[in-house]
Order: C-alpha cells, then structure tokens, then sequence
C-alpha cells in the first residue's frame, strides 16, 4: 500500500493475520487461460487494509472484458457489511447491438453475478450494486464509427468469515472470474478443467 515500503509493497506483511490469510488466497488462485490478471495499487482510504487485482479476459488480440476486485478489511468490523471484509467489483464489456437492445439485461447481469457465486456454493450477505448501460454514437470525423454499447457491473458483497474469521476468498475470485467470462461471451470452464494459470506476483508499484 506505501509505495515506499520495498519491503512490503502492498501492505499485506503488516496487516492481521485473517487479512493475510485470505490475500495468499487470492495470490495462489489459479484461473482459466483466456483471464489474464495482475495486482493493482489498492484504495486506501474505504479500509484500513485493502488488497486489489485488476482482470482482463482476452481472445487474441482483442479484449472482451476487464474488470477490478477489490478485497477490502476492517478488523473492528463495519455496520454496513455486518463482518469484518467486504468484496468490491467492478467489471465491463462491451454488447452486440442485439444483446444490448434486450429490456431485461440488468437483470441478466445481476443474475449472473449471483448465480456465479451460488454455483460456486458460496455464502455471502449484504449484496448490493448497480448495473449500467451505455451507448456511444460518433458524428463528424468520428462518423464512420459504429455505434457502441457497453455494460458496467459494479457490486459489493460480504463474505462469510470461516475458521480464524478468513473467507473463502480463493472461491470468491474463482466465481468473480467466472462472471468475467460470462459478461465477455465465454463458454462455461467443465469441472476439472487443467488449462488454468497461476496469478503473476506484482511487478512494481506503478504495474500496468
């Protein structure tokens, strides 16, 4: 988190032990090839101690999704959470014009967040968030451009604490990702699937 810190860039060897715990869960996830994911400077100022990965998932060259989870911990606890972590996303896409035209999309997308966290038999409390859709039409120089649309996920949810009061935080980033991949267009990843990487550790404070 203190950039001057070269010990300890991210914060993480100073922070309570549950938070520790669940940040080498994050750092040992092992996710499906076409997500590419890397740590991220974290906020500071919405907990005392906060880790972050940002996400990409690619097909090529070309970039279908992004997104950012941030795993937030506050040791006194927070009303608003009722626990004492929190887990904040935000992620992106852009849509076919068909898929964006549909009525019912926030909800489809609401839905597969929380269905990406049910399917992973996840508990969890206190979920909340907004789901945004936007279109860009270009005029003048720009004019040739189609139009483009595009869905913003941002959301917020409360992990159960298990033994020693640590999350299952590895699970809830497999369920984040496998809500990337839905947003982007991907197949679902069949049980057992061994075409999974390792997250890189971070390169530096300023990475990407």
């Amino acid at each position: 988190m203190d950039d001057t810190n070269e010990g300890d860039p991210d914060g993480t060897r100073s922070a309570p032990p549950p938070f520790r715990a669940a940040v080498d869960q994050l750092r040992a996830a092992r996710l499906r090839p076409q997500i590419e994911a890397e740590p991220t400077p974290a906020p500071k100022r919405l907990a005392p101690f906060a880790y972050a990965l940002e996400a990409t998932v690619v097909d090529g060259d070309q970039d279908l999704a992004d997104g950012r989870l941030v795993l937030l911990h506050d040791p006194a606890g927070h009303d608003a959470w009722r626990g004492t972590f929190r887990l904040v996303t935000l992620v992106r896409a852009e849509l076919e014009p068909e898929m964006a035209a549909d009525p019912l999309l926030p909800e489809v997308c609401w839905s597969w967040l929380t269905g990406a966290l049910q399917a992973r038999g996840l508990t969890y409390g206190e979920p909340s968030g907004t789901v945004t859709r936007a279109s860009s039409h270009y005029f003048g120089g720009l004019a040739e451009r189609p139009a483009a649309s595009q869905i913003e996920i941002r959301a917020s949810w409360t992990p159960r604490e298990g033994l020693g009061g640590v999350p299952e935080a590895g699970a809830h980033l497999a369920a984040w990702c496998d809500l990337l991949a839905q947003v982007a267009g991907l197949p679902p990843a069949g049980p057992g699937d061994a075409s999974v990487v390792t997250l890189p550790q971070r390169r530096g404070p300023q990475s990407r």
